[in-house]
């Protein structure tokens, strides 16, 4: 009877431990389970994190691709342009996203590379074409040189007015392509090609105006007080610059307006005032055409336009050069008024009269009563009179005899300077002159052809006796021309 209750005292006993075994077991599993879903909640966490990370990674590599596509598609062609038109802009990033990043600086960095390489390409290709140029307009301008000669000579050895009158054109129109041709040299770095000796502003003016189609419509005011005469080094560049923008001014004035120009004389140089009457300038291409005559940048033909207008970009080269000045502004009669100043030291000079007559095409100074003795305007060592004693009085020299059907002239001898004066020029004075309404109701009898012939050859002497003047040359015997 006692072995039953031990049995089952030992088959409690290991139940127990069973149920405690199986209690530790399924407490076990319990965390083991936990921990599954806690590994699997990370896991999914981290794949989702993943497929954003990958989404974003793909849509910035289509963003970048995109850029790309735009730097090479826009930004790269419209900064070829911009180079040759700074007016076109340059588009940027199509994504703000990139602003300051890696990507935003390798862009950048292309762009700066294409635009060094263009512009020292456009540089070289540019230097060629000028080079090419300059050799072909120095030619080109010694065959007119040569041209010009063999048509003053041509007019010199016939005496039929018709062939006379061909030949006047036929060198005048040489005259207008020299002109260009000349233009073009100096902006392609070539030198003027025309040397002179020291000559009278006035003349100098004249000079230039003779050389444009609708000269006569220009009119000169010669307000100088002193016979102010240009060095010898600068007299062919300030005629090219005073051509250019007199040709500037008739070009952009109706045909039947005038152009002024007036010669003022300061304290420290003395100005040529172009005024015309046309269709005025935009304030961009006033800037445009500073930016030319300023002469501060080295110019490529490119950007003279097509044709290329290369005559403020000519006077602007030569003012680089001599140191004399050029602006333009807006005229108060409405159209575009040029200033050229020429300062004192080193390019003006004063001439004598005496020694060195001015020619009687020179616009009359407008002289005031009162000299002004003040020469602060002047470099040293111009050419003055001595302040000594004034020379005694001479008597007028007898009036020389007027050509056939002319009205006499007679030449009046001007009062002795006072001391520290500039001699003053002689002038010719009509000693009579034939009643206007006579002269209109009264017929001129028929010329004789050796009158004719004898008026004609006096007309050619007077013309090359000029030219050679202009052009530092002794003129030829008169009896040669005969």
């Amino acid at each position: 009877m006692t072995s039953i209750p031990e049995a089952l005292l030992w088959c409690l006993s290991a139940g127990t431990a069973a149920a405690v075994v199986l209690a530790a077991l399924s407490i076990r599993a319990s965390k083991q389970r936990a921990g599954l879903r806690k590994r699997l909640s990370t896991a999914e966490e981290q794949n989702s994190a993943t497929l954003h990370s990958n989404t974003e990674l793909t849509a910035r590599l289509r963003a970048t691709e995109a850029e790309i596509r735009h730097l090479a598609g826009s930004r790269l062609p419209d900064l070829t342009l911009a180079l040759a038109h700074p007016h076109v802009p340059v588009p940027g990033l199509l994504d703000a996203r990139f602003t300051g990043s890696e990507t935003d600086q390798a862009l950048n960095a292309v762009l700066e590379q294409v635009s060094d390489a263009i512009t020292k390409e456009r540089a070289r290709v540019d230097a060629a074409a000028q080079s090419t140029l300059r050799g072909a307009t120095t030619t080109i301008q010694a065959l007119l040189y040569q041209l010009q000669t063999a048509l003053q000579e041509m007019q010199h050895r016939y005496d039929d007015p018709n062939i006379a009158q061909d030949l006047l054109n036929a060198d005048f129109l040489n005259e207008q392509a020299l002109r260009r041709v000349q233009a073009t040299g100096v902006v392609c770095g070539a030198w003027p090609g025309l040397t002179r000796e020291d000559s009278y502003l006035a003349e100098l003016v004249v000079g230039a105006t003779s050389r444009l189609r609708g000269y006569e419509r220009v009119n000169i005011s010669n307000q100088l007080r002193d016979p102010i005469a240009v060095v010898a080094r600068a007299v062919e560049p300030i005629a090219i610059t005073v051509t250019e923008l007199l040709a500037n001014a008739l070009h952009h004035s109706h045909r039947e307006l005038p152009v002024t120009i007036t010669l003022q004389q300061g304290n420290r140089g003395a100005s040529v005032i172009v005024d015309d009457y046309g269709v005025g300038m935009h304030d961009d291409e006033i800037k445009a055409a500073m930016e030319l005559l300023s002469g501060d940048e080295d110019l490529l033909l490119t950007q003279l336009g097509d044709p290329p207008r290369s005559g403020f970009a000519a006077a602007g080269q030569l003012v680089r050069q001599y140191g004399y000045g050029v602006h333009v502004e807006p005229s108060p009669y409405g159209g575009v008024r040029a200033v050229v100043y020429i300062p004192g030291d080193p390019l003006l000079t004063v001439l004598d009269e005496s020694a060195q007559p001015m020619s009687v095409m020179a616009p009359l100074p407008h002289r005031s009563a009162v000299p002004d003795r003040s020469a602060s305007m002047l470099p040293t060592g111009s050419a003055t009179p001595p302040p000594a004693a004034a020379p005694a009085p001479q008597p007028a020299p007898a009036a020389r005899p007027a050509p056939t059907g002319q009205p006499a002239a007679s030449y009046e001898a001007p009062a002795p300077p006072a001391e520290g004066e500039l001699p003053r020029r002689r002038r010719r004075k009509p000693v009579s002159e034939p009643d206007e309404s006579a002269a209109r109701t009264e017929s001129a009898p028929p010329r004789s052809p050796e009158e004719t012939g004898t008026r004609w050859a006096a007309l050619q002497r007077g013309t090359e006796s000029g030219r050679a003047a202009a052009h530092s040359e002794p003129p030829r015997s008169p009896e040669g021309n005969a």
